[in-house]
């Protein structure tokens, strides 16, 4: 009988362990982002979430350990190399605002490709494309200063997923957003995940965001429109909840598992969520410019 091939592991960190002048950010770290997975990574400040995806982006080096990108080892690439693994495999959503405040949004989303050498008429055809995914066909012209907070956010996913990578790194991507719009993020999160089969690590502190993502999922229908709805049991999206706490994972399991946990650290990250989230505004459709809150909708 024929074997059949493996797959490598979207990520691998294997002990990876990195320091800030003396300071450890991590301590031999070692996990697998397997294909089409999504992570939630999750944990206090400084517990080094966002270390861990510069990490594996290569835009730092551990002092120890090996980290691989669907199977190739990237701590020793030199630049050049390093471009072409990020180009070609990875997109990220970083934290804090990081537009280019002097391009416009065709510009900011067209970069990377630009950076890569992608031919005029193929990064048009591209920005075009992933615009009208993130619902901002139109807006090709507009700068940074002229958006919204949640308008920026989506041209920032814009950037990450041209090309459609297969691999999404994102850094708490809702922060500072009312809920509607992050709502909206987070469809955006999902649809991207799942009509695209990426491979993602999530890293938020909304531990209420973690639910939404491992049980709502987006297809087609018949007419070819977009839908995100509630999974079925048999048909939830493959998801993992990891934990850090001063450099190391204390936990990692599934969302059930990580909802019933008694660990300390967990216990430690529920108690920052004081907020009553059963109040939240949830919609049907979170595009819908005529939308009401659920209460009003019964």
């Amino acid at each position: 009988m024929q074997e059949t091939s493996v797959p490598d592991p979207a990520i691998e960190f294997r002990n990876v362990s990195l320091s800030f002048e003396d300071k450890p950010a991590l301590t031999d770290v070692s996990f697998r982002l397997e294909r089409d997975e999504m992570i939630f990574l999750t944990g206090a400040a400084g517990s080094g979430k966002s270390v861990l995806l510069h990490l594996a982006m290569g835009l730092i080096k551990p002092d120890e350990g090996q980290i691989f990108v669907e199977g190739r080892e990237i701590n020793n690439l030199d630049e050049s190399d390093l471009l072409a693994v990020r180009g070609g495999s990875m997109g990220m959503v970083f934290q804090e605002d990081s537009l280019f405040t002097s391009m416009s949004v065709y510009d900011n989303v067209a970069y990377r490709l630009e950076e890569h050498g992608w031919d005029e008429a193929t990064i048009d055809k591209s920005v075009l494309e992933v615009l009208r995914f993130v619902g901002l066909e139109g807006e090709e012209e507009k700068f940074p200063d002229e958006l919204s907070g949640g308008m920026k956010r989506r041209v920032e996913i814009a950037r990450a997923l041209i090309g459609w990578p297969s691999i999404m790194l994102i850094d708490e991507a809702t922060m500072g957003l009312d809920p509607i719009v992050a709502l909206q993020v987070l469809e955006l999160i999902v649809r991207a995940r799942d009509l695209n089969n990426v491979s993602s690590l999530y890293v938020t502190k909304k531990l209420y965001e973690i639910p939404y993502l491992a049980t709502y999922r987006a297809a087609k229908n018949k007419s070819g429109d977009i839908e995100v709805k509630e999974a079925s049991k048999d048909n939830l999206p493959q998801t993992r909840v990891m934990v850090l706490d001063s450099g190391r994972f204390v936990f990692s399991g599934s969302v059930d598992e990580f909802q019933q946990s008694d660990s300390p650290a967990i216990k430690h990250l529920v108690g920052f969520d004081t907020h009553n989230h059963e109040a939240d505004p949830y919609f049907p459709d979170p595009w819908d410019k005529h939308r009401k809150p659920k209460e009003e909708i019964l």
